[in-house]
């Protein structure tokens, strides 16, 4: 390092940052100098190895200076001034690191580069001593397919090894050594190689000692922790122990594995020979313990084999061991002798003892004569299991650990032996398993785990509960031997105590852990321990990452490796350090330290930075002014040459170096035989401001933190806080203290690490984050106000007296009041509300740094901005602690009582009336009226009593002066108005506006936070008058108790909201001026059934009222009309499903609850239909009833019985016709007709079907009367049953009201316009809040039905068209009025005409019904389209009809003679079947089906039988004339001759048209459907016979007769009966009605074919 020494005579760079400057360590009392050959560019990060250097710039360039043995060219080796790294030009270098002899850098992209020294394959490269320049590292992941480049953060070097930290915090690690952590023997590694022992963690941070490694590890969080096992993997230690000392138990969970490096045990029963793969799931709890089972190794041992005897050792062996263990240890043991001599003496018994190496493959002790090995590779040796270990751990522990416990003489060396490890042939000891100790420990150690439920409580977060413990005292090894009987009562007494405790380390909050560094970590370290450096308490090597228990809880952020010694630095800005102390390189006390401890660097300041060199330390602190001062501790003045002297120097206690007059030192590295600081000029303040703001921030935690643990902890362990809502309280202030004083740490080290970085303002956590720090702060002292306002002071002085008075003085320091006066109650209230202060800091140094910045820059502005925002927070929390102050003062003073009930933590005091400032009008002459308004209720009180009236529901308003109170105010609340009377007009206007002001507030709900920025600051006028609130009244009889949560206006609730009873009923739906008014659901609780009546459906005034649907308890369920709470109108009622015990289904009107008018009840268990009146719930009147036996009865019932006379046909066309008595029963005067025609005349008696009494005449009409007639019966079905027009009145009715009509056709047509339209879009509204929503389709057509059809001028075609277009709308969405008719219409018929209605008799009076149904719609749609002409009108067409057109049968064109004029005839069935018809078609042509059975079965046979026949043999058979046969036929294009045995092909066109009758609804469609087939007939006929013709109805039939045989249409008889029932009257004379009774005629003909 000669160049470094010559004085750098350069002038300073012209840039104010990253200045480097270089001291020769040893020699700090010389002045630092500038780097050689060093321009001016700016230094972000240097880093230096044994001999030489790396820098990094802002530009991200990397020069390396110092000696550089590995480049190629002699000039480089030691180049005059820092050469560049030409290799990395164009890659942005983001970080760079050094080993003694190798450097890294890595790129912005994650990619990293090595250079240098490679024998032991540092730097990634295969069989390569030298790596001259930069070259590119590839780490890929294996695990991952495809395989994936891995990212790299951050890189860390060693002597002979590198460990690299990905972007997901895993650790990749190449070179040579126990360093690497790597389950591996074959070393160098030159493929980097994840270290698997901490895969799943999150490392934080890595750092390389010479032989060492660290990592920074953040902790699990507490739900990922495991249980805890109860012994050590390892050593079968207990994990957690207890030991006896007279008057106290201690209980230590700090067991240390002595075996860093498991050794395999031969003796265990499931052993395999060859080495088992290791695993590495760590557990995660007291005593980390990490099973790896042994590794295979050259180093160690080579195949285990249990041997016949003991396990064997070396000599030389053992006395390497003690040598080290007693070398590291002040006072010698007189015990280490008497185990070496034992080891001795075991291992002698073997002849030939052979060389092994202790504990791990890279520990090698060298033997304590000098014979180091001439190869480092042992032979491999017989087995060393349980004797290896048993030195290793008896050497260390008892050297190092023991000794405390053990001069206790609690055990004999016999016990040590026994407790580590069995050996295998001895007899009865237990392989591998606890000691032999009293039997009583077993079960005392259960009893304990009991007690102490002590899971997962070290890296949980109850970690900083534990009292910083005496450094080191209470980390003594408790072996199990040791513990004598302990009473239970002792132990109960020992875990109560951690119970009290609360949990004052925050949960893990999200946002500021992703944003700031975590505070929870734990360090791990792995590699070399000969100096103690590992911090384990042990001088043995780690293959594998251990943790390093006592650091945990210390909030460590950053660690650093020297050479042989290793420091971390906590958020609390001290710093821990262990491992070798020769120099004082520790920073504390003379003698080296195997465990953390911390160094005492500076008493009064903090350390924020730390390096660590080969052997000493810097340390960067904290001063008064703010600037950083830099501490050396370690070599004094070594010698020339790397030989030390026999007695080294070393500082005592860190040296503080003189740079004052440097600058700012932002960071500083440390090397071999120098060490560097970068430095910052501080320039119009900005750096000086940067670090005031930091060292403040670290300051402050501190602060916090023994506030946290002097002050808040003991508070909270006191005994008799007074009640539990005080001490849940203050436990709220506590967690709130804790989180807000975790989030300081965090950010404390984000300041610190933001130092060492580019510095740029705008990526200040504080300012692009504030929200964080804005909430925690506004948080904590919502919490502390909370406990000022309950009194929380007052109630802790009590228990707390003692222990205040005792820390008077710490209290007064902490809360730097000065004032010896002062109540100790004040002082914890200003410690309390002491971060608050904070705020202003933050607003002054943010103010501070914007004025380095030009007024019109955006940081200036976001700068300006962030300080205005804590600013006011600041301000607005002190009003709040006013707020506080002045309610505290207000309840002292207020009668007791009240202030019991009225007190809460979250209520502030905003005015009050005892000035007589307000009053009540009219009140009596000596009442005492008091308003007191707070921030979230108005309370009366009065003498005795009170009244709390929330804001969220209150509305106030002045009264006009016409009102007659001059100053009145009048308050409107849920259940009470009253109006106030103040003093003068300004009283008024106060209150008014504090009123007014309060309920925004609550409405609000954010009295809690400032407005952040200046737009939401504007207080509006007054609260708005519709608001949403919850309020539970109690008063109200109908509604006591009853809580409402919904919108409100003036006092009532209106709009959405939900209403629940206490007895459990609840209303959730709409409200219209306190009444449930609109669409609602409701339920109520039936305790009896233990399920709820369910209603859902609209409401008028506070009743059911208008559709809905109300499912009973019971099962049943209704869905209709209501009216007044009561169904009324048209309505369904199921009752029981199908498996119950009275399935049942009624359909019709109602009247006050009760069944009234026409109704169909559905009895399904008897199997028996009721179409008919009813009356008061019974049957009543005319009716009918079926059965499934196919019986028919109609006539008169009385009181549900059939009474009176009627007709009873069963189902072989027997007919009773007379007087009956009761259901199914004769009585009186009838005649009985049998199906043939005879029928008997009298009196009858008896049940139908099982013998009747008969007193009469029997009749046998004369043979000669035609057998066509029917029996009269027959004919007179029909009439005692209810007329057609009578029937579902309730649901037409019901339409006309929806219309705005009282009765039908009475109202105006504008008023029912406007009725759909408010109809449509009411529904829709209520649909879209619905879950089950419209399709597209269906809001289309809703959008569509919203414009109304307007008609102006004659009615035309075209008119008529679009009504017919608008009523198919309006029919197919239920949420307009004739939709919703139509669909119950539906509804009605097939519940009458399905199942058991499903009866031949009621074809007639389901044809009546359909016809009905055309009457009335059209009556409605005639009211809705009053230009639309009556019945059987005709449209005159707007153009002529086209003309010449043909007549079938005769020559001449239409003329008007014969048809109507030309037009188009308005008709109900034409308007309406096409909409009606297709939904009442299932059930209607089933009736038909059944009705022409009979007759269909007879022309089906004849069908079949006829086509059986070739077409040919048909067409002659049926009599068609020859010249119509079809001669030739055109199949797919092809002409083909008709053969005698053709089949199926003559007018085939026709008979596949006729096909078409089955699948159209309408008689129109229908009749179109056989006027097409007999155009296709003419068709084919004008095809053959090339000429025009004319038909001639002769001619015609039996062609049309094979058309019908030919299409086979199994039901045409139906089909035809219902054309002729349907058609239009005035189609029967046109050419359709000719068309259709040829087709008539064919059937029938069909039926008679038979006959031939």
């Amino acid at each position: 390092m000669d160049s470094k020494k010559k004085s750098s005579a350069e002038a300073e760079g012209s840039k104010e940052r990253g200045l480097v400057h270089v001291w020769q360590a040893g020699s700090f009392s010389l002045t630092p100098e500038r780097l050689p050959g060093w321009g001016g560019k700016t230094v972000l990060q240097a880093a230096l190895g044994v001999k030489h250097g790396v820098l990094l710039t802002e530009d991200g360039e990397v020069y390396s200076f110092g000696t550089l043995p590995w480049k190629s060219e002699s000039a480089e080796v030691c180049p005059s001034s820092p050469l560049l790294e030409s290799a990395l030009v164009g890659h942005h270098v983001v970080t760079v690191a050094t080993g003694s002899f190798h450097s890294g850098a890595v790129t912005e992209s994650g990619a990293v580069y090595m250079w240098g020294e490679n024998a032991a394959g540092q730097c990634a490269v295969a069989n390569q001593q030298y790596v001259p320049e930069p070259s590119s590292v590839s780490i890929s992941d294996s695990e991952t397919s495809p395989m994936l480049a891995v990212r790299i953060l951050q890189l860390a070097c060693g002597e002979e090894h590198t460990l690299a930290l990905s972007i997901s915090r895993e650790i990749w690690a190449w070179g040579t050594g126990c360093q690497l952590g790597l389950i591996t023997t074959t070393f160098p590694v030159t493929k980097p190689q994840k270290v698997e022992h901490l895969a799943g963690r999150v490392v934080l941070q890595v750092a390389c000692g010479a032989f060492h490694s660290l990592a920074l590890v953040q902790c699990l969080p507490p739900q990922d922790l495991k249980p805890v096992p109860e012994r050590c993997n390892q050593c079968s230690q207990l994990l957690i122990t207890m030991t006896d000392k007279e008057d106290h138990v201690i209980i230590s969970d700090n067991h240390c594995c002595p075996l860093g490096v498991t050794l395999s045990e031969s003796q265990t029963e499931n052993h395999t020979s060859t080495a088992a793969s290791p695993q590495t799931d760590a557990l995660d709890g007291p005593g980390e313990v990490f099973e790896n089972t042994l590794l295979e190794t050259e180093l160690n041992v080579g195949n285990v084999q249990a041997t016949n005897g003991s396990a064997v050792s070396s000599k030389q062996n053992v006395a390497g061991t003690a040598e080290v263990s007693s070398a590291k240890t002040a006072p010698s043991y007189p015990d280490t002798q008497a185990v070496t001599a034992y080891l001795q003496k075991l291992s002698e018994q073997e002849e030939k003892p052979p060389q092994v190496q202790v504990a791990a493959a890279c520990y090698n002790v060298k033997p304590s004569v000098e014979e180091a090995r001439p190869d480092r590779h042992s032979p491999p040796t017989t087995s060393t299991s349980a004797l290896n270990s048993l030195v290793v751990s008896c050497a260390s522990a008892v050297g190092v650990r023991v000794a405390a416990t053990y001069e206790a003489g609690a055990l004999s060396l016999k016990k040590v032996m026994n407790f580590y490890s069995a050996a295998p042939g001895e007899t009865g000891a237990q392989s591998g398993s606890a000691p032999t100790g009293p039997e009583s420990l077993k079960d005392l150690r259960e009893e304990q785990v009991k007690q102490e439920s002590m899971q997962g409580k070290k890296s949980s977060s109850l970690v900083d509960i534990r009292e910083e413990e005496a450094e080191g005292g209470s980390r003594r090894l408790s072996l199990p031997g040791l513990l004598s009987q302990v009473s239970p009562r002792l132990l109960r007494k020992a875990a109560r105590v951690k119970t009290r405790t609360v949990v004052l380390t925050p949960t893990y909050s999200g946002e500021a852990d992703a944003l700031l560094p975590s505070l929870r970590t734990e360090v791990w370290t792995w590699g070399k321990g000969k100096e103690g450096q590992l911090g384990h308490g042990d001088v043995l090597p780690r293959l594998q990452p251990l943790c390093v228990k006592c650091l945990d809880g210390k909030e460590v952020i950053h660690l650093e490796a020297g050479g042989s010694h290793s420091l971390a630095l906590t958020a609390k800005s001290q710093v821990y350090s262990w491992g070798s102390n020769t120099f004082g390189q520790l920073g504390h006390s003379d003698f080296p330290t195997t465990v953390p401890r911390l160094a005492k660097v500076s008493s009064e300041n903090g350390v924020w930075s730390v390096a660590a060199g080969q052997d000493y330390s810097l340390f960067l602190v904290d001063t008064k002014d703010f600037q950083p001062g830099l501490y050396y501790s370690g070599r004094q003045d070594p010698a020339e040459g790397d030989t030390l002297p026999e007695n080294p120097g070393g500082t005592k206690t860190p040296v503080l170096l003189s740079c004052n007059k440097l600058g700012y030192i932002s960071r500083v590295t440390a090397g071999k035989d120098s060490y560097l600081a970068l430095v910052d000029k501080n320039i119009m303040g900005y750096i000086a401001s940067l670090h005031e703001l930091a060292t403040t921030e670290r300051r402050f935690y501190s602060k916090l933190s023994d506030i946290k643990s002097q002050i808040l902890r003991p508070l909270l362990s006191l005994e008799n806080l007074g009640t539990v809502t005080t001490v849940q309280l203050l436990q709220e202030v506590a967690s709130r203290f804790s989180k807000l004083c975790y989030l300081i740490g965090q950010h404390g080290a984000s300041l610190s690490s933001f130092l060492q970085g580019v510095k740029e303002a705008r990526s200040l956590v504080i300012m692009k984050h504030s929200s964080l720090f804005l909430d925690s702060y506004t948080e904590y002292c919502t919490s502390v106000s909370n406990f000022l306002v309950m009194g929380g002071f007052q109630l802790l002085a009590k228990p707390a007296i003692d222990f205040l008075n005792k820390n008077q003085e710490l209290l007064q320091d902490l809360s730097e009041v000065n004032d010896e006066n002062t109540q100790l109650m004040e002082i914890l209230n200003t410690l309390f509300f002491l971060p608050v202060r904070r705020l202003h800091n933050y607003a002054k140094v943010l103010l501070k740094l914007a004025t380095c910045f030009e007024v019109a820059s955006p940081e200036y502005q976001m700068l300006q901005d962030s300080s205005s925002c804590y600013e006011s927070l600041a301000l607005h929390l002190g009003r709040k602690r006013k707020e506080a102050e002045y309610t505290l003062g207000f309840w002292k003073t207020f009668p007791g009582k009240m202030t019991d009930s009225l007190r809460k933590p979250e209520r502030r005091l905003l005015c009050e009336s005892s000035n007589r400032a307000l009053s009540l009008q009219h009140a009596g002459r000596f009442s005492v009226n008091w308003f007191i308004l707070f921030n979230d209720a108005l309370v009366h009180a009065q003498f005795s009593t009170h009244h709390v009236f929330p804001l969220a529901t209150l509305w106030a308003e002045p009264l006009s002066e016409e009102a007659g109170s001059v100053n009145g105010l009048k308050i409107t609340t849920p259940e009470e108005q009253f109006t106030l009377v103040s003093s003068t007009p300004q009283e008024k206007t106060k209150w008014l506006r504090a009123i007014s002001q309060a309920v925004d507030q609550a409405l609000r709900g954010t009295s809690d936070f400032p407005p952040y920025g200046g737009g939401s600051s504007v207080q509006r006028q007054e609260p708005p008058i519709s608001r949403s609130a919850k309020y539970t009244f109690y008063k109200d009889p109908r509604l006591k108790d009853a809580t409402y949560d919904g919108r409100w206006l003036s006092g009532k609730p209106h709009g959405r909201g939900v209403l629940k009873w206490p007895d459990g009923k609840v209303y959730s739906g709409m409200f219209r001026n306190g009444l449930e008014d609109g669409y609602g659901e409701y339920r109520i609780p039936n305790k009896a059934l233990n399920k709820e009546d369910h209603y859902v459906g609209h409401w008028k005034e506070g009743k059911m009222c208008g559709q809905g649907v109300y499912s009973y308890a019971s099962g049943e369920v209704f869905e209709g009309c209501f009216q007044d709470n009561m169904r009324h109108g048209h309505g369904l009622l199921r009752s029981g499903k199908l498996t119950s015990s009275s399935p049942s289904m009624f359909i019709g009107q109602w009247v006050m609850d009760k069944k009234a008018g026409y109704g169909v009840f559905d009895d399904i268990t008897r199997g028996e239909k009721y179409m008919g009146m009813w009356q008061d719930d019974v049957c009543q009147g005319n009716g009918v009833v079926v059965t499934q036996f196919g019986l028919y009865y109609e006539g008169n019932f009385h009181l549900n019985k059939m009474a009176g006379n009627g007709v009873l046909l069963s189902e072989d066309d027997t007919i009773y016709e007379g007087e009956f008595s009761d259901d199914w029963t004769l009585s009186g005067k009838g005649t009985l007709t049998m199906p043939n025609g005879d029928y008997i005349e009298g009196y009858f008696n008896g049940e139908w079907g099982s013998g009747i009494k008969i007193t009469g005449t029997y009749f046998k009409p004369s043979l000669y009367e035609s057998d066509k007639d029917k029996p009269k019966a027959f004919r007179k079905l029909g009439n005692l049953a209810v007329a057609a027009d009578e029937k579902w009145r309730a649901v037409f009715d019901e339409c006309w009201r929806q219309l705005g009509c009282e009765s039908p056709g009475h109202g105006e047509v504008w008023k029912a316009w406007d009725n759909i339209a408010v109809a449509l879009t009411t529904s829709r509204r209520q649909h879209r809040d619905s879950p089950e929503i419209l399709s597209r389709s269906q809001t289309q057509t809703l959008e569509s039905l919203e414009y109304i059809p307007q008609h102006v001028g004659a009615f035309s075609v075209e008119k008529y068209d679009d009504i017919r277009k608008y009523l198919i709308k309006a029919c197919d969405t239920p949420l307009h009025p004739l939709g919703r008719l139509v669909e119950t219409l539906v509804a009605v018929y097939r519940m009458t005409y399905v199942g058991v209605g499903a009866n031949r008799r009621l074809l007639q009076e389901a044809v009546k019904e359909i016809k009905s149904y055309l009457k009335r719609i059209f009556q409605l749609v005639r009211f809705l389209f009053p230009e639309l002409p009556e019945e059987g009108s005709t449209i005159p067409l707007s153009a002529p009809p086209p003309t010449g057109r043909r007549s079938f049968c005769t020559g001449k064109t239409d003329s008007g003679s014969e048809s109507p004029e030309p037009g188009y005839v308005v008709t109900s069935s034409g308007l309406l079947l096409p909409v009606l018809l297709p939904r009442l078609y299932p059930p209607l042509f089933m009736l038909y089906a059944l009705d022409s059975d009979r007759e269909e079965d007879v022309y089906w046979e004849c069908v079949l039988r006829l086509n059986k026949q070739p077409d040919l043999p048909l067409l002659g058979f049926l009599g068609v004339q020859r010249k119509f046969w079809p001669a030739t036929l055109s199949i797919l294009g092809e002409s083909k001759k008709v053969l005698p045995t053709t089949k199926d092909a003559c007018f085939a066109s026709a008979v596949e048209c006729l096909q078409q009758i089955s699948t159209t609804f309408t008689p129109s469609d229908k009749l179109k459907v056989i006027q097409q087939t007999f155009e296709e007939i003419s068709q084919s006929v004008l095809a053959s016979l090339q000429e025009d013709f004319l038909w001639s109805m002769d001619d015609l039939f039996p062609v049309f007769l094979y058309v019908v045989l030919r299409a086979r249409i199994r039901n045409l008889g139906s089909e035809v009966h219902l054309i002729e029932d349907l058609m239009d009257p005035y189609l029967q004379h046109g050419e359709q009605g000719i068309m259709f009774t040829t087709l008539k005629a064919c059937y029938y003909q069909i039926q008679r074919e038979k006959l031939n």
